[in-house]
């Protein structure tokens, strides 16, 4: 029938009846193996400063230090914080702290020593004001400019960053340590036309590090890209930022065909009312899947047939070629549009392995305080 599984594919829970739905769960050789991959693209694993945002996971961000991957790269607070927690060496804040963030950090870099905390700055009034928290303590934070290289929602023109670099040499608080580049606007299909304006892109800001570097007599670092510039970024002297190949979607899946990942989390979700001979209902709604994107925002590996065709908070009403090969209380496996904010929607994930749900692990950075 077309609702069920005539074999087991990769997917398949055996104990499926006992997990309640909505539900997200990770496949845990898969995600090892997505960051082994990450891996064999860079040149050295210090090349790689994967963006957590995406996963929000302490067993996540540890299994990548397993392999190998010292550098990370967040958005939140919680994250940096979830990171010093792991004792993660290198994490650079990828936003310009504001308001109680700038407090945050200084408390952050108290309390976890052993990392090196770094953030972004595009600002001047913001970096007087870390300076002034971090030097009236006697300490410096490591910081990174950031430059608007067409994304235009934060940094500053490239061609400004020298006489910015030069203003913040006065703030005692503040050590620049390079810069930073998010070019997600370069998302074309096809890799060589990505690779073509990143190379563009990047041998400006090559030019605009050097002259830095002439002024500072130090070595600065450029951290660059995201998912979609990962493959354009490799082979340079640059720290990559991807951050879904941990768990990889729908989206990335077909923009970035070249990519070696495989999907690692999916959504469960269970019919719970069938509607007429052509629609169904599942409790997928808003509130479980990312609901940024048009419909559909899920895909069903197991009822590729199924099209979304509207939703709500709680429920995900689906148009099927057939609805009587289908029961209440089906399970049903989706693959999101957008894993990153469809992570955030939940405390925990069941851990898959060997078609077994073994554990939970808790979704820790979604909230937006762990402890400071």
């Amino acid at each position: 029938m077309p609702g069920q599984m005539s074999e087991i594919s990769w997917y398949s829970i055996h104990n499926i009846e006992d997990i309640d739905t909505p539900a997200l769960v990770l496949y845990k050789s898969r995600i090892q193996s997505n960051i082994k991959k990450a891996l064999s693209l860079v040149r050295q694993p210090g090349d790689l400063r994967p963006h957590v945002k995406t996963n929000k996971i302490s067993e996540v961000c540890q299994l990548m230090m397993e392999a190998g991957i010292q550098k990370f790269k967040c958005a939140t607070i919680a994250e940096a914080e979830m990171l010093g927690m792991l004792g993660a060496p290198d994490v650079l804040l990828a936003y310009q702290p504001v308001g109680p963030k700038m407090e945050r950090l200084f408390q952050l870099a108290k309390k976890y020593p052993r990392t090196l905390f770094s953030c972004l700055l595009d600002d001047l009034h913001a970096a007087y004001s870390l300076s002034k928290i971090f030097s009236s303590a006697g300490e410096q934070i490591a910081v990174f400019i950031d430059l608007n290289v067409g994304m235009n929602r934060s940094g500053i023109k490239p061609g400004e960053a020298v006489s910015f670099f030069k203003e913040l040499q006065s703030c005692k608080g503040l050590r620049v340590t390079g810069l930073h580049i998010y070019d997600g606007h370069i998302n074309d299909p096809e890799l060589a036309s990505r690779q073509f304006r990143s190379d563009k892109l990047y041998s400006e800001v090559e030019t605009i590090l050097k002259e830095i570097q002439a002024l500072m007599h130090l070595r600065l670092v450029i951290v660059a890209g995201g998912s979609t510039t990962f493959a354009t970024h490799v082979r340079r002297q640059a720290e990559c930022s991807p951050g879904t190949f941990v768990f990889w979607d729908w989206n990335y899946m077909h923009l970035l065909p070249e990519a070696p990942f495989e999907l690692a989390a999916l959504v469960i979700t269970r019919i719970c009312s069938i509607v007429d001979q052509n629609t169904v209902t599942l409790d997928l709604g808003h509130k479980s899947v990312a609901a940024e994107n048009p419909l559909p925002r899920v895909h069903f590996l197991n009822v590729p047939a199924a099209v979304p065709i509207a939703q709500s908070e709680e429920h995900l009403v689906v148009q099927v070629p057939d609805s009587a090969v289908y029961r209440v209380g089906e399970v049903w496996y989706g693959v999101p549009v957008h894993i990153c904010p469809t992570v955030a929607l939940y405390e925990e994930a069941q851990v898959v392995e060997d078609h077994q749900v073994t554990t939970t692990w808790k979704v820790l950075a979604r909230d937006k305080k762990i402890t400071i």
